[in-house]
Order: C-alpha cells, then structure tokens, then sequence
C-alpha cells in the first residue's frame, strides 16, 4: 500500500465540492458531475428495466451469461443512479466476469422508505421470474446501496423467495440509528463526511419512520438464512462500525461472511483505482467472491 496514494486521495477528497448545503436537485447534480465516469472499455452498456424501474445493464466481454448481480448504487438513498455508478460496477463486472443489472431505485425525499427495498425486491422477484436461477444471482451495492441489498435479502427472505448466491457489500450504510461508535470516533479521519451530512440523508429517506426499522437497518435485525456475505470498509469512515457490527451480526446468525477493513481508506475507496492500487486488489477480491459463491450455490440445493 503506497502512503503517498493514500494521502492523495484523501487531499482529492477534502478537497472535492461539498453538497450538504444544496437543495436536493442541485445535490443530485453535482453527484451526476462529480461521477460523471464512463463504464470501462470491453463492457458494453444499455438501457433496460427490471421489477418495473429502469436499470443500465452492464456486460462485459467474454462473460459467463449464466451469472448475474443485482447492483444498488449508493447516494444516501437521495442522490446517485446508475450512470453515476456506471464505472464502479462497469468494473466490478468486468473483473467479475459476469453480467451486471444496475438499478434505477425511486430516490428520496420524493419516494421515501420502503420504497427503495420495494424497488429491490421487485427487480430479485423479476429475475427470478424471468427463470434465473437463484444459484446464478448475486447482490452488490456500495453505501447506501450496501444497506439496500441487505434490506432487499431480508425482504426476499420474508416474502419467502429462495436467496441469491451472496452478496458483495462496499461500505454500507447500515445503521441508520448513527449508533456506531465510528459515528464519533472517525469524525475528522472521514475525507467525506460529517455527522450532519448522513443525518440529512436519514431524514430525507425515513421522514419521521423508526431508524432502528430492519430494512431500515439492517446491521440491527436478525439476519439468519441469508447467503454469504462480503463486507468491505475503509478504517476512514464515520460508516465503518456498520460494515463492522453488521459482519458480526451475521456471523452470530450463522451466515458466511468475510469483513476486510482496508487502513487508511476512506468510505467506498473502491471508486478510485486510478488513484489507489488497493481499490482493484479490493474489486479483484469481490470478484474471487462471486465466483466461489456462484459455483458453491450452484452445487447445492436451492432453499429458500
């Protein structure tokens, strides 16, 4: 890990335009041009629809048309879309080697929860309709979309759909009761945020709903039966306890999941590997995990 790539993009970050202050339109404006970021070369992209939201499905050369994954772009349930994650699961899909269907999820304040873990359970539901195998689905989000995932399995799991083969998780936003001791502990180490800027992300998705909701957050419910799980967080985030407390709950319920914390990093660092070489080595990891996870749901029966 190079010190000097580290402190780079933590400059880049602290130094980036801040939007805690925009109405929301202005917000999701300056998210759209900040990442304004194509999909990588040897992917090819196109519009679509899934579970009745429109979606940018991502396909790279030479993928294994069997396998797919259910992508949930972060945002803070407010701002963010496919496009502003084209490159991040364009990535993700590349190294995968699998298909990639990136959700269009109503956004909040206009849509506020559950709306988002309808939308994911509808788009699970449809692929599964369409006749994908459940072996041959996973799950992945970043932030936000993180915490949707996981919401979207335990939704999935209630409705009594069988799961997915697992589910790659980027620093999800998991709590949204900001209990974690990061919330206080990281403040300042964080590039990115300060408390009030997820405060303001929580009151414009849950309006005045219950923040300790499971699909609200999921770190705090019971995640017995859900499919292998792969966290990763940076040690430079005010979210870092939700990738950490979530990874212990699901261990405590049985579930198989892997949590690497990366030193130094900040929240979601895998959106940079021009700049830092641990964000491929993290998207290479993510990718080794679906691809065990595909061939381990594929030699077992499905459950639901």
């Amino acid at each position: 890990m190079s010190r000097q790539q580290r402190q780079d993009l933590d400059d880049m970050l602290r130094n980036a335009p801040k939007t805690a202050g925009d109405t929301v339109e202005q917000a999701r404006t300056d998210f759209a041009t900040l990442f304004d970021v194509p999909a990588p070369g040897g992917v090819t992209v196109r519009d679509t629809t899934l579970g009745g939201r429109p979606a940018l499905e991502l396909t790279p050369d030479g993928a294994d048309g069997d396998t797919v994954v259910l992508f949930l772009h972060g945002g803070g349930y407010v701002v963010g879309s496919p496009r502003t994650h084209a490159a991040l699961a364009g990535d993700l899909a590349r190294r995968a080697r699998t298909r990639i269907i990136s959700l269009d999820y109503r956004l909040a304040p206009e849509h506020r929860f559950p709306a988002a873990v309808d939308d994911g359970l509808a788009a699970y539901r449809e692929l599964l309709e369409r006749g994908t195998s459940p072996a041959a689905i996973a799950l992945a989000g970043d932030s936000a979309g993180g915490g949707l995932a996981v919401a979207t399995l335990l939704a999935a799991r209630e409705a009594g759909l069988p799961m997915p083969a697992g589910a790659v998780l980027f620093s999800p936003w998991a709590d949204l009761t900001l209990t974690g001791a990061s919330m206080e502990g990281k403040l300042g180490a964080d590039p990115i945020f300060v408390r009030a800027d997820i405060e303001g992300y929580r009151t414009h998705y849950l309006g005045g709903g219950d923040p300790a909701a499971p699909l609200a957050s999921p770190a705090l419910a019971d995640l017995t039966g859900l499919p292998p799980l792969l966290v990763q967080a940076g040690s430079n985030e005010l979210l870092l306890d939700d990738s950490v407390r979530l990874a212990a709950g699901a261990g405590a319920a049985g579930v198989d999941v892997t949590l690497r914390v990366w030193g130094g990093l900040p929240h979601v660092f895998q959106h940079h590997t021009a700049l830092v070489e641990e964000a491929g080595q993290a998207l290479d990891d993510a990718a080794l995990f679906l691809a065990h996870a595909y061939r381990t749901a594929a030699a077992e029966p499905a459950t639901a």
